[in-house]
């Protein structure tokens, strides 16, 4: 009896994943980190002419030229205010292509289970950040948005 109660007890275990938790502004946000190449400090952005005003420009990182948007602008926030916390975060989405993505600050790696998340039926899809998420991770009492990191990064053309 006691074989079939562990048995059970691993099925409720299910599948978890990793996420990078960031500060934008004062909420959090949750970035799958299969998708998390590297985290710099903030260094010299390059600007280009006539590019949507959510993209800063571009920094080369060890002879690699990467593209850098802000997610406060693509959000629709105040522009960033750069401290000793604000960061680059180095996203791949596949392994030709990265992209930069200005944050206010890294606070932690945050493991969540299936039961943890909320799927997009937990999101208010009038808020105009509601089609870059893809669900709400809960860690205790607070409350993660966590990131479609494809919309957020694919879908910066149509903006």
């Amino acid at each position: 009896m006691e074989e079939i109660a562990d048995i059970q007890n691993l099925n409720v275990v299910g599948e978890s994943k990793q996420y990078i938790v960031i500060k934008l502004d004062d909420e959090y946000y949750g970035i799958d980190i299969s998708y998390v190449d590297n985290i710099v400090r903030t260094q010299r952005i390059t600007r280009i002419p006539k590019a949507q005003k959510y993209f800063k420009g571009v920094i080369n990182l060890r002879g690699e030229i990467i593209p850098v948007m802000s997610l406060r602008l693509k959000f629709d926030l105040k522009p960033d205010e750069y401290t000793n916390a604000t960061r680059i975060i180095i996203i791949k989405l596949e392994p030709q292509s990265a992209v930069g993505l200005i944050v206010d600050e890294v606070k932690e790696v945050l493991t969540l289970s299936e039961n943890d998340i909320e799927k997009n039926t937990a999101i208010d899809m009038n808020d105009a950040k509601a089609q870059y998420l893809s669900g709400i991770g809960k860690n205790g009492d607070n409350l993660i948005s966590l990131l479609n990191m494809s919309s957020v990064i694919v879908g910066t053309a149509e903006k």
